[in-house]
Formats: C-alpha cells, structure tokens, sequence
C-alpha cells in the first residue's frame, strides 16, 4: 500500500488475540510517519523515527479503553497514557489481562467513553506536529460506547487531510457496522506453532521439548505463551476454581458451592468473563481428551493430570447442556447481573450435568 501511494484512510487489523495485530498497525504506523521511508519499512533515524520509538510523536494519537474512578469523570485515554507507554516499552505484545494490571482495574470493566471522541476531534483539528501525515492507532474498538462509535463514524467519514485512522479489533463483528463497512480490513492469522516455540527459544532460553509444548498450548497466542513464561497465577488460580466446583458439584455439597459462588462473585466482573471463557476451554479439552488425539488436545501437564480422572465425566450426554450454562453465565455477566445469583445457579446446574 505505501510503496503504491494507495492507502486507504482507515484500516482495521482483525484476528485473534496474540498474532501480532497491534505491532503490525505499530510499525505500519511508524512508516507512515517516517519522513525517508524505503520499502523495507521507516529508516529509522530521522526525528520522527526516534520519537515513534518512544511512542511520544505528535501525530501520532492513541485510543484505547479504559474504566472511571468516579461515574461523573469525564475519563479518556489522556488519563492512561504513561501506563500505556510503559507497556509498549515492556512488550507489544500484551491483551487485555495485562492492560487491566497496568491501570489497576482488575475489578473494573473498561471501555471507550463518548469523551474520547471529543478529545480525538480536539487533537485532530489543530494542525499536524510535523507538517505531514498523522495517526490515530484505536485499540479494541469493539469495547467503544454506542455515542463514542457514532461520533468517531463522522470522523472516519470525512477524516482531515491526511489523517489515517488504524484499529486494532479482536472481535470485529462486535464493532459498529456503519464503522466496519467504511474500513478496509486486514485480517492477521494466528501465528504458527513453530514461530511460537523459535521465539520461546530464544527469548526464555527454553529447551526444543518444552517450547513445543507450551507453543501448541498456546495455539498461536503469543500474548498467552509470554504469560505462562511469565508466572501468571491468574489461569493457575482459575484451575484450581474449575477442579473445586467439579468436586462439589459431583458430590453435591451444596453449602460449599454457595461459598464457592460467593468467592468466583467477589473476583470482579472481568475476571469472571476471563474464568468462564477458561472453565469453557477445560470442558472442550476434557471431551476431546476422551479421543485420544494428543495433537488435538491443547492441555498444560497439570491441566492434562487432571483429565485423566475428570475427562469420562464429560461425554456427548453433556457437554453442549455445560457449555451452554457456561455461555449464559458470562452473558448474563456481561449485562451486569448479579454474580452471587449466576455463579450459584450454574454450580446447582452442574450438579445435574455431571451425572449424565
């Protein structure tokens, strides 16, 4: 596109989370700003080049979401934009987990508020830093309000001259139509286990063995193979939630599992979504672990350990009623219902599931 002059002013970088989205648009940024770029990318040593290296050009405008402290503040990505560098300086490879940490709002749900729109308009309509192009990198525009998806619609419609307009989008079909249809998408796949493992290799010094292993884990999340590296004890602390309520569910200890649900209910609402998308993958890897197709099954050591006893358990009588229960539950999650109540529900639920 840059070495034909035909770019188009607004593109959406589309695919799952940890295949690189967000370093391609940054490095696509980077070369649009450059002021001697060549066609193997910007060169690297024009003023432009070095301020982009430290994400503090002019032109260069970040939108991503975030969560207000009060329901009154008028909060935009201004607010978070020291934690956001820092986190580029540390890897641009990082999700949505990783971002909650940095801003501390672990319990909070973040999103795009309308006053992101006003600000980027604010921005936009000053003249540019450097006399040439500019770029607004939006991240996860599918986490954008309704009013701020509507005002950002006008902008991208009739951006200033000049002026490219970069998303990156882990849930595309989430994003506004009227958004999606005026812009050119760009879909980045997975990356492949081997360029996983390579990287795992020379980063963490790992052995050929073990960065297979946590590559095919990982399948192509290069996001998800950096935390495990990384001694999360996120998914460790979900494991161990997932193994306490198949235990009290088969033996029908109802009292626990209301002190189970009470427990999953005070961990916040995005933790909850992140532990009911993980219970869901559990429940694929345990019905698939029934096959005996090792290279289907995408299971850490202490997780596989586990399907060895809990695997015969979820069988073609209840896997889809389980994983259905799961969905609703983060549904209902998502739409702010209350957690003691879902989380209760579905443990009495699964009661009956792991019978069948």
């Amino acid at each position: 596109m840059i070495g034909e002059e035909r770019i188009p002013h607004a593109l959406m970088f589309c695919g799952p989370q940890g295949a690189g989205k967000l370093p391609l648009a940054l490095a696509f940024a980077a070369h649009l700003l450059c002021e001697h770029p060549n066609p193997e990318g910007p060169c690297g040593t024009c003023a432009s080049c070095q301020m982009v290296r430290q994400w503090a050009h002019p032109d260069l405008h970040f939108s991503f979401p975030v969560y207000k402290k009060k329901p009154t503040d008028n909060t935009t990505s201004d607010d978070y934009l020291p934690q956001w560098r820092e986190q580029l300086e540390q890897s641009v490879y990082f999700g949505i987990e990783e971002w909650l940490a940095d801003i501390k709002a672990e319990n909070q749900q973040i999103m795009h508020y309308v006053g992101e729109s006003d600000s980027l308009q604010r921005k936009l309509a000053l003249k540019a830093s450097q006399g040439g192009r500019r770029v607004v990198l939006l991240w996860l525009p599918e986490r954008m309000k309704t009013e701020m998806a509507n005002k950002l619609l006008k902008i991208i419609e009739e951006p200033p001259t000049q002026t490219y307009f970069l998303l990156v989008s882990e849930e595309p079909d989430n994003v506004l139509g009227t958004i999606q249809s005026r812009v050119q998408r760009i879909n980045v796949p997975a990356l492949s286990e081997s360029d996983v493992a390579e990287t795992l290799m020379n980063q963490f010094a790992l052995s050929e063995a073990e960065a297979k292993v946590a590559a095919h884990v990982a399948q192509g999340n290069y996001t998800a193979a950096l935390a495990r590296q990384q001694a999360s004890s996120e998914e460790k602390t979900f494991f161990d939630l997932f193994v306490q309520l198949m235990r009290l569910s088969y033996s029908r200890q109802v009292r626990e599992l209301r002190q189970w649900s009470e427990t999953v209910a005070d961990m916040g609402r995005e933790r909850q979504k992140r532990m009911l998308a993980y219970c869901q993958r559990l429940i694929r890897e345990n019905f698939i672990y029934n096959f005996h197709r090792p290279e289907m099954s995408f299971e850490t050591a202490e997780e596989s350990q586990f399907s060895t006893r809990f695997a015969p358990f979820i069988n073609e009588r209840n896997v889809i009623g389980i994983t259905t229960e799961l969905a609703d539950a983060q549904r209902d999650i998502e739409q702010n219902v209350n957690a003691r109540i879902v989380f209760f529900d579905f443990a009495l639920k699964m009661i009956i599931l792991l019978k069948q």
